[in-house]
């Protein structure tokens, strides 16, 4: 079996990635900046990420920040990489980072062209937004006794586990280049995602929608994010929820 290093392996994905790849009989090691014996900050190309390299075959890589810092991280990575003789680096990504101008998003998109020129042998998988991802943003949202949504904007999340999967099964094939993208089974307004979150978690707000202003939205609103003819994964928001969350109502769809 392969020697394979997953980069932020304690993460929500990353996690998930490594224990798929051990119960599939690799030998697995987790690269994160608080987790010995791979304790490394790939933004500051700190001593051990050699170590953490040697005699690794394929390179899971799933670090990032939203804060910033992941081509800097993308950038020591592969340097390592070429030379530890790596021989396969999966990289995942988000749908839409070549159509919607966020920032984190453009980052997303550096790092893809870095593992494309960096002459490693490469898979790049991109895949809509996380069930959880979207709970994080309504848990925030629904802090005040009004629910503001941007008007206008669909989602399509996909389950954490799925991608997990697919991801662990290209880490140990052959480089693949730009595989096709994984979208979540549903395209979905956010106010019907808002509704069965708060349907879910017991919570009465009031939900009322916002437009907004600029080009970032504009490619929101145009579903620049979206992979509706990906629709490949299987659990649905409902479906999470009840899990995380202990019940749950079949949303309506909208």
């Amino acid at each position: 079996m392969t020697d394979i290093l997953v980069t932020g392996g304690t993460g929500t994905l990353g996690r998930l990635v490594t224990e798929r790849l051990r119960t599939d009989g690799h030998e697995v090691r987790v690269l994160s900046r608080h987790s010995p014996p791979y304790a490394v900050d790939l933004r500051e190309n700190g001593g051990g990420l050699d170590a953490a390299l040697g005699g690794v075959e394929t390179v899971v890589h799933c670090a990032t920040s939203p804060r910033g810092g992941d081509e800097r991280a993308a950038s020591n990575l592969l340097a390592a990489a070429r030379r530890a003789g790596v021989a396969h680096l999966v990289y995942i990504s988000i749908v839409g980072v070549d159509r919607v101008p966020y920032g984190y998003y453009r980052s997303k998109l550096a790092v893809e062209r870095m593992v494309e020129e960096s002459g490693l042998g490469w898979t790049v998988l991109r895949a809509t937004q996380f069930h959880d991802l979207v709970v994080q943003v309504l848990q925030a949202l629904a802090k005040a006794p009004v629910l503001p949504l941007p008007a206008g904007i669909r989602d399509q999340p996909v389950e954490v586990a799925e991608v997990a999967d697919r991801l662990a099964a290209l880490a140990a094939g052959a480089p693949a280049g730009r595989v096709a993208d994984m979208g979540g089974p549903e395209v979905r307004t956010f106010e019907s995602l808002a509704r069965a979150y708060l349907r879910a978690t017991g919570r009465r707000r009031a939900v009322v929608k916002v437009p907004l202003a600029g080009k970032t939205y504009r490619a929101f609103r145009a579903g620049g994010h979206l992979a509706p003819g990906r629709a490949v994964g299987t659990g649905t928001f409902e479906e999470y929820l009840a899990a995380r969350f202990g019940g749950g109502e079949d949303g309506r769809r909208g």
